[in-house]
């Protein structure tokens, strides 16, 4: 029975502090859905002999088929748990150290300002928001007391928004979108396995999104029953496990959070299994131990971890083994009684049971006493460890409540200043009647009638109330624009529960919320505000890319505006996946790996269209650049034959090129700083890389065009079309119309007409456009093609399945490693994407089905040969890729583009 009802969820929301925003995060299979059971089990949701089994969360009918999770869910529940006086000093740390943070992100904030415009300004702004601040405070409890009058909410009661998200890695755009919304991260990592690829990616994710990971290592069971570990070496593979989750943290860790990484002793990591429902953290047996031996709470939870050994005969602590051969006491007073429990269970040894059941306090109805095996085992590990619990205490204890979290996130969420209306109301979680709403929709989801979608997200200030009107920012507006701005009503606020929705009034801030009537406005994502002043909240900016690509037909002609619709509709749905028309009228979907294709293919036939679709063979994109510098220099004369061009290329070199991705040479950002960076990283003379005239395509691509010209007149008058011509040049490249990549043209003269009629737009970008392709000719071009980074995790005698399957799709191996204490054998290699296709069933067929493959993009390789020369295959895939977009045959002459003085 679901012991809340929808009444007191709304009154709690008011409780800010009382709020817990998160999400779970981990690689494939370690455990995510199954552990988030013991909690909705807890609640009351599904019945505790379910949990386990039930997986909640996954709420499509493929996702419980494949035993995966497709989509990330929503879902909010309410909680009693009692902090003592230890746990509360740990939630004052956190404020503590976020209010100092905060302090010093406003500080920066004003002198920035400060430089900008009066000082007087500044000074009028900054004492505002500390007027603000207590006015809100005071409210929250009379609130609560208005609230508390016929249902009983205090202190005590939480509510916690949780979000389980997918470990697949063509799905990580999901976790993105849930952390985008959540302040802090449930870790589960599998106690075998260990950190993998995609532990570490969701980690990184986590931390740049400034959400606080605690860790919960999963599987112990199988550790305890299947590979019959002994407490020591258990003790061994959690400290790794411990260990390479720190490294991951130190790696990419933020000053602004403070200290990140977890340790057992400080309580934010728990031990157990999700499938048996049981889990402790060092607090619950310290409890225990420190009532027994009269210790301090706080020294016995020290003692229970590290190099820690209890000498019985003398009574005291010592910190080595000694000749007497000691247990440590992690092994001696925790694992011990679990391994004994697990021992007596699976032998049946029916008077032990009984004796220890007695020892800790577990009482068994009697159907249950006749259990044997698993399910005795599990029903006796849930009453004496129960998972909800030790997770609960982690989450309640050791993660942020959106008071706190929102002062030092609000750096990386909001676009706009810092110290402007928007931002103070997002730093103070702000819910008085006066405050602003800022709101941020982070994905879609398919409601249950066709077609319509929920916005779902989070409000990061104010309230969101049904039948509020909003101004609805989509990702490219730019304030003080129109564009790609709605002012609309809401029709209905919804709280999401996993499979059902639940409908109420209005959501204050810190909460997360599903709307009704907002997903014709809004593509994928985007800020919903009332403030016209307000800056959009930043665009989530996802760790890979869509690179494998089909296209798709309808099967009779009757149902072209069915598949149109259909494609719009799938790409709501998916914050990932692109649907677009080629110029050609072919219908393309992208996609970032098979996997998640085949699932956006499904979805497209099933939900959103009804009819089947023929899907095309898998489409590569590839890139053009050049190799060394022009080997002339290149002129084109426009139309008139008055104006000309002279310019030369060459490679802006691998590292340039990833900088300017990774937005470390900011395209849009101040040319004098970028300048310097520029200068001082890759030796440019500092005057040329001043004069970088633009980025392409798009004006933020991996190209640059800049001038080296000396003294030209009306230069700056073509500039505009100089560079016009030059992104039409990047953006569909002179071999297969693909876009370039990493080169750099450079501009050496100009000879223009004097009449500034005969050097308009309509000739100057043409020709812009021919002297680079002419440039990229003659700087020995090259074609580069997508790679994956592929992981294995393969069984030793299984191996050369996979590198006889490597070599046969020019692949290779940079990477092997074994997993320590188990016969598992980790692979890394590159695989050429479009050697990619089947590769899954194909490496499962060469093994018999032990390996297990994990695709991501890594970067761009080059491809074999010259494409210019026939017989090479770069010079196949260019032909191919011509034929395929309808081009002319063969590749175009040098002559076409490159003209005689």
């Amino acid at each position: 029975m679901v012991n809340f009802t929808i009444e007191q969820l709304r009154s709690i929301m008011d409780l800010k502090d009382n709020i817990r925003s998160m999400s779970v995060i981990a690689h494939v299979d370690h455990g995510k859905s199954t552990l988030t059971d013991s909690l909705v089990s807890k609640a009351g949701i599904i019945a505790s002999s379910r949990a386990g089994d039930a997986r909640f969360t996954d709420t499509r009918a493929d996702e419980q088929e494949r035993g995966i999770t497709i989509k990330s869910t929503g879902i909010s529940m309410f909680f009693e748990y009692n902090m003592d006086e230890d746990e509360k000093a740990i939630q004052k740390a956190l404020a503590q150290n976020a209010a100092a943070t905060s302090a010093r992100i406003q500080a920066q904030a004003a002198t920035d300002r400060e430089e900008g415009e009066a000082g007087e300004l500044a000074a009028a702004a900054a004492p505002a928001p500390e007027a603000e601040a207590p006015a809100a405070e005071a409210e929250a409890p009379a609130a609560a007391a208005a609230a508390g009058g016929d249902l009983n909410i205090g202190e005590n009661s939480y509510m916690i928004n949780l979000i389980d998200s997918p470990g697949h890695v063509d799905f990580s755009s999901e976790v993105t979108a849930a952390l985008r919304i959540t302040d802090g991260a449930l870790v589960v990592v599998d106690t075998i396995e260990g950190v993998c690829v995609q532990t570490e990616t969701v980690l990184r994710q986590a931390i740049s999104e400034r959400v606080r990971p605690v860790l919960m290592v999963n599987k112990v069971d199988r550790a305890l029953l299947e590979l019959q570990l002994p407490p020591e070496e258990l003790y061994q593979a959690f400290a790794r496990a411990i260990e390479s989750v720190n490294v991951v943290i130190a790696t990419y860790s933020d000053d602004a959070m403070g200290d990140l990484q977890v340790d057992p002793t400080k309580g934010t990591i728990a031990f157990g299994s999700g499938l048996h429902q049981w889990a402790f953290t060092l607090k619950k047996f310290a409890r225990i131990y420190s009532a027994k031996f009269g210790i301090a709470q706080e020294k016995m939870m020290q003692k229970l971890w590290g190099d820690n050994y209890f000498d019985a005969k003398n009574k005291k602590w010592v910190k080595k083994s000694g000749d007497q051969g000691l247990q440590r006491c992690f092994c001696q007073f925790i694992m011990d009684p679990v391994c004994k429990m697990f021992d007596a269970v699976m032998n049946d040894k029916k008077q032990k049971i009984a004796k220890m059941l007695k020892a800790v306090g577990v009482e068994l109805k009697s159907d249950e006493k006749e259990l044997v095996g698993k399910p005795l085992l599990k029903r006796i590990m849930q009453r004496w460890l129960p998972a909800s619990d030790a997770v609960l205490e982690m989450i309640v204890v050791h993660l942020p409540s959106p008071v706190t979290a929102q002062q030092y996130r609000v750096a990386t969420l909001y676009d706009g200043p810092l110290d402007d209306e928007a931002a103070t109301a997002i730093r103070n979680c702000d819910t008085s009647p006066t405050a602003p709403l800022m709101m941020y929709i982070s994905k879609m989801v398919p409601a249950q009638d066709r077609g319509r979608f929920y916005a779902f997200g989070r409000v990061y200030a104010g309230k969101i109330k049904t039948g509020q009107k909003v101004r609805i920012l989509g990702p490219n507006f730019v304030p003080g624009n129109k564009s790609d701005l709605w002012v609309k009503n809401v029709q209905r606020t919804l709280i999401m529960m996993g499979r059902t929705q639940e409908q109420v009034q209005d959501i204050p801030a810190g909460n997360t919320a599903g709307l009704v009537g907002i997903d014709q406005y809004l593509l994928k994502s985007g800020t919903l505000t009332t403030l016209e002043s307000a800056h959009p909240i930043k665009t989530m900016k996802f760790s890979v890319s869509p690179v494998v690509r089909v296209s798709v037909a309808p099967k009779s002609s009757k149902d072209l505006p069915k598949l149109v619709e259909g494609m719009k509709r799938l790409s709501k749905s998916d914050p990932m996946v692109l649907c677009y028309t080629e110029e050609t009228g072919e219908h393309i979907i992208a996609g970032c790996g098979e996997l998640h294709l085949e699932i956006c293919l499904k979805d497209l036939q099933e939900d959103f269209m009804g009819t089947e679709v023929e899907i095309g063979n898998p489409i590569v994109s590839y890139r053009e650049s050049c190799s060394e510098k022009s080997s002339q220099v290149c002129l084109s004369k426009s139309a008139n034959k008055h104006n000309r061009l002279y310019v030369i290329a060459e490679p802006l070199g691998e590292e340039f090129t990833n900088d300017i991705e990774d937005k470390k040479i900011d395209p849009r950002g101040d040319p004098k700083i970028r300048g310097r960076y520029i200068a001082d990283t890759y030796g440019w003379d500092i005057g040329e890389a001043r004069k970088i005239w633009a980025f392409g395509p798009d004006g933020t691509g991996p190209n640059c065009f800049t001038d080296q010209t000396k003294g030209v007149d009306y230069l700056l008058e073509i500039k505009e079309s100089v560079n016009n011509g030059f992104a039409w040049a990047a953006k569909t490249g002179p071999m297969c119309d693909e876009e370039m990549r990493g080169v750099k043209f450079m501009l050496q003269d100009v000879t223009l007409h004097a009449d500034s009629i005969h050097r308009g737009m309509g000739q100057i970008m043409p020709v812009a456009r021919r002297v680079c392709f002419a440039s990229l000719l003659t700087a020995s071009p090259v074609i580069y093609e997508p790679m994956f980074l592929v992981d294995i995790s393969v069984p030793q005698d299984a191996m050369g399945g996979c590198y006889g399957m490597m070599s046969t799709r020019r692949g290779h191996v940079f990477h092997e490693e074994q997993q320590p204490g188990t016969p598992m054998m980790h692979l890394k290699a590159y695989l050429p994407v479009s050697e990619s296709f089947g590769f899954n069933s194909d490496l499962g067929k060469a093994t018999g089905g032990k390996a297990f493959p994990q695709m991501v993009f890594s970067h761009w390789a080059l491809f074999g040969g010259n494409p210019l020369t026939e017989g090479t295959k770069a010079h196949q895939a260019v032909i191919d890729t011509r034929a395929r977009k309808g081009l002319s045959e063969g590749m175009p002459p040098l002559d076409r583009f490159l003209d005689r003085l």
